[in-house]
């Protein structure tokens, strides 16, 4: 009996242990079943996904950017091939070793490379952008050694491309890769990596030519390497962005940036006031465009920055400066919009070097130019005439018809660098800057262009534009045809009447014995007024504002403003203002062009002047009557000197002037 139960022990053992092992074998098989069930029926669709992406990789296909025209069809802003190399996603080591064998083929410097591994940390999944604007040279020489690269790729755009370069700089702006910041507050829905506008047009309309974006998709193998592209149909296409159609005549644009005197720092803008539209729009020193796209390099980009001259600076709507004597035509226009004046009438003090009010001031002639009215006062651009103009205004009213006539507003032109140009709103302007309040004499000052003022070249040619526009009216300046946005007007009540004295006084600042009369045209009828704006540091600076139209009495065609820098007098300015307009209305109406149309310039270039300056005879619209009739010879001194001032401590009122106010 002990001997049975001792046999029947390990058979029992047996049996338990197979009854265990069966059932491990059951759950292993069920938990197999229901991970393979899992994978093949639940999550099948997912991990095919995966696997698929492992195959594939995205590739984003940049937009074609619309091309932009000026006002003839000629490019402005345009695309050309361009070439990307991306090396495909891959362990750290095997891609260093790549950049490492690419670096003497494609002139890779150690920036490029870091500025490739930091952009591509963000974004591992798409392939590495190694250069996104690599030489043709450098691709040429890549392909011929494409077998030994497959994880290479370089792929064909179409890249911006600007044919005048540095003579459209400073409005048509640049493309360039979007940054953090502006994926934060301007472009929330772009993607990280896409290049966008920057500065200038390219940024302003960003939205109408930048286009959307597509995705092309690449089949790898397991070892990354570079087998086919998949057919366009399976990807995104891009959506190219719309053309862009200017006001711009870039002939001449090209003729301003080619006769610009380049000793001078400066700009020159011109303007069609019947529309607004910008004809041209040049600011020197300048630079290249061309070379921003895809990235600036950091050697140009010290350049620029370290130059005294700041070539990156837009001096058309991004600085203001004194107006000078070009600003006694706004104060011209502010008398007769108030109608403190009649257009013919001479001011009751002659003009003898001087005039005391409050203060002396001076003329820039100290000799005098005797009694004024309003066409000799533009003429002689006489101090003293529009000093007493100003204190006809009154300082208050001054500033109060200012503000009302938006001197200190912007323009509106439809580029993301013009700045608000500079007029004091009201007296606390002194009191909050300066801790005084102005006495009524502060108004000297202002009435010819010094003091607080300062005007972007765009806003006085904008003013200049509405001055001697029909209606004295004038849309908002644009670059763009397209624009949508709001149009608003700057406006003087001006009538014919007005606008006859005000240009008749322009006609004589070229006629005989004004202060450009070597600049005038034989073809044209110019009108313009010069400035030249006092420089504690150095030489004076010149302004010169000219309008140009078929024939007088014809309203102007266009408004041309030039600002020179260091340049001493307004006529030196005045001549090349002359040649724009020349060349403008020349091409307008079919007229063969001639280089060096106006005498000072055919002087200066040996060639001969062989027209007579006689001014022609006009009468106004209409007769007015004058307050105060011309005496003979124009000389004698009336009464009537306006000598009070606002019994006020201030500044303003401290000694007399030693310097000729001013300029010409």
């Amino acid at each position: 009996m002990e001997r049975t139960g001792r046999l029947q022990t390990p058979r029992g053992a047996r049996m338990h242990r197979s009854r265990v092992l069966r059932t491990v074998v059951i759950v292993l098989v069920a938990v197999l079943g229901t991970a393979l069930f899992r994978l093949q029926v639940l999550r099948g669709e997912e991990f095919a996904v995966v696997a698929q992406n492992n195959r594939l990789r995205p590739v984003p296909v940049p937009a074609p950017r619309g091309t932009i025209y000026d006002r003839h069809g000629q490019v402005v802003a345009g695309s050309i091939p361009g070439y990307q190399v991306m090396l495909m996603p891959a362990p750290m080591d095997s891609m260093d070793a790549q950049i490492q064998r690419l670096t003497p083929i494609l002139g890779l410097t150690e920036a490029n490379i870091q500025r490739a591994k930091r952009k591509w940390s963000q974004q591992r999944h798409l392939p590495m952008i190694v250069l996104d604007d690599a030489d043709p040279r450098a691709v040429a020489r890549l392909e011929e050694r494409r077998h030994l690269f497959p994880g290479v790729l370089v792929y064909e755009y179409a890249k911006r491309y600007y044919p005048d370069g540095e003579n459209i700089a400073h409005f048509i702006g640049y493309v360039s890769e979007i940054s953090e910041a502006e994926l934060e507050e301007q472009f929330v829905d772009y993607e990280q990596g896409r290049w966008i506008g920057k500065n200038g047009l390219e940024k302003e309309y960003e939205r109408l030519i930048g286009g959307t974006p597509g995705m092309r998709y690449l089949e790898i193998d397991a070892r990354g390497r570079i087998k086919r592209w998949l057919p366009e149909e399976m990807g995104v296409p891009p959506v190219p962005g719309k053309d862009l159609h200017l006001y711009l005549d870039l002939d001449l644009q090209n003729f301003i940036a080619e006769i610009f005197p380049k000793e001078y720092t400066g700009s020159i803008v011109a303007i069609d006031p019947q529309t607004g539209g910008i004809l041209a729009y040049y600011s020197h020193p300048t630079f290249d465009p061309n070379r921003f796209i895809g990235g600036i390099p950091a050697a140009y980009w010290k350049q620029l920055n370290e130059d005294p001259a700041k070539p990156l600076l837009d001096r058309v709507a991004g600085s203001g400066q004194p107006a000078a004597s070009t600003w006694k035509l706004a104060v011209a226009g502010m008398a007769l919009d108030l109608g403190v004046i009649e257009p013919d009438e001479y001011m009751p003090q002659a003009c003898n070097g001087g005039i005391y009010y409050g203060r002396y001031a001076r003329c820039w002639l100290s000799s005098g130019h005797g009694r004024q009215n309003l066409i000799e006062g533009i003429k002689n651009s006489c101090n003293v005439y529009f000093y007493q103009l100003g204190i006809k205004i009154g300082l208050e009213r001054f500033l109060e018809t200012g503000t009302r006539l938006g001197f200190g507003d912007k323009t509106g032109i439809d580029i993301p660098t013009e700045i608000t140009n500079s007029f004091p709103a009201s007296i606390e302007y002194w009191e909050d800057r300066f801790g005084y309040r102005p006495y009524d004499n502060e108004v000297l000052s202002l009435s010819i262009g010094q003091g607080p003022i300062t005007m972007t070249v765009l806003k006085l040619a904008h003013i200049y534009s509405a001055l001697t526009a029909p209606g004295g009216k004038v849309p908002a300046p644009r670059l763009a045809m397209e624009s949508g946005a709001p149009r608003d007007t700057f406006t003087f009540h001006v009538d014919k009447v007005d606008q006859w004295y005000l240009e008749a006084g322009m006609r004589r600042v070229l006629g005989p014995g004004g202060t450009a009369a070597l600049s005038r045209l034989q073809e044209w009828e110019l009108l313009g007024k010069t400035g030249t704006a006092q420089n504690p540091h150095g030489p004076d600076h010149a302004w010169f504002v000219g309008t140009g139209a078929r024939a007088p009495g014809e309203s102007p065609e266009i408004a041309v403003t030039m600002f020179l820098e260091f340049a001493e007098h307004g006529y030196t300015a005045s001549g090349y203002v002359a040649e724009a307009v020349n060349f403008y209305l020349d091409r307008k109406y079919g007229r063969p062009f001639e280089r060096w149309a106006t005498p000072r310039l055919r002087f200066a270039n040996g060639l001969p002047v062989n027209w007579n300056f006689s001014e022609p005879i006009q009468d106004p619209p209409r007769p007015t009557s004058s307050q105060a009739a011309a005496p003979a010879g124009g000389q004698t001194q009336t009464t009537g000197t306006p000598t009070t001032a606002r019994a006020q401590g201030g500044p303003s009122d401290a000694g007399t002037s030693t310097r000729p106010s001013g300029g010409r």
